[in-house]
């Protein structure tokens, strides 16, 4: 069977319509089920509940993020089976993304306004990654799963004692972002030099500091 190849004006169509997708809440198809799916739900005050709700929107957010450097590079990427990665990983992200959503919605909370904004940063960040090169672009891949592992970790100590099902949706989304990560590094991912690490590093704060409020 022949593989179609896409134009890139078809695959610039794709990416609006994945961030239509990626940007929309309500029911989605899971491709894996939640890890929340069999642990029960803990006793939670609602200062706690609140407060879950926060860290999980900021995780959310932090998806949304994901998809859209992902979408960028794939649209920007050079060589063939780079594109075809990146695709790959934007796929795997969106059950994270599924998985937060309704951790929200069980949690009477909601998604970020500012999904958005971030969404059309990290997107042109991906697409300018791609065009530099691939090597940067895997690089780039690799450092911001290092950052996100960094902010999971922190999250699973900063939740609810008994907020179990938020964190076991933490704990395999941290599992997740490290094979990520691993996997650009082992693609021929370059390594970022410390100043590009600290200017995401303030990015990254901002992007928190936000989506923990709204």
């Amino acid at each position: 069977m022949n593989t179609r190849h896409y134009s890139f004006f078809d695959r610039l169509i794709t990416q609006g319509d994945n961030a239509l997708r990626t940007l929309s809440t309500g029911n989605k198809a899971y491709g894996v089920p939640s890890p929340a799916s069999t642990v029960s739900e803990g006793e939670l005050s609602a200062k706690e509940r609140r407060h879950a709700a926060s860290l999980m929107r900021v995780n959310h957010t932090g998806e949304v993020c994901a998809q859209a450097l992902y979408q960028g590079q794939s649209l920007t990427a050079q060589l063939p089976h780079v594109r075809q990665e990146m695709e790959q990983a934007a796929k795997e992200e969106v059950d994270h993304l599924n998985w937060c959503d309704e951790r929200l919605k069980q949690l009477d909370s909601h998604t970020s306004v500012l999904n958005p904004l971030f969404y059309g940063l990290s997107f042109g960040m991906g697409a300018l990654a791609g065009i530099i090169g691939d090597q940067i672009s895997l690089g780039f891949v690799a450092a911001t799963e290092e950052k996100v592992c960094q902010h999971l970790e922190t999250h699973i100590q900063q939740l609810p004692d008994d907020d179990n099902k938020s964190r076991a949706i933490v704990k395999q989304m941290l599992k997740d972002e490290a094979r990520h990560q691993q996997a650009a590094i082992d693609a021929g991912g370059s390594e970022f030099p410390i100043p590009v690490k600290l200017g995401m590093t303030l990015m990254s704060k901002i992007m928190t500091k936000t989506t923990y409020h709204i």
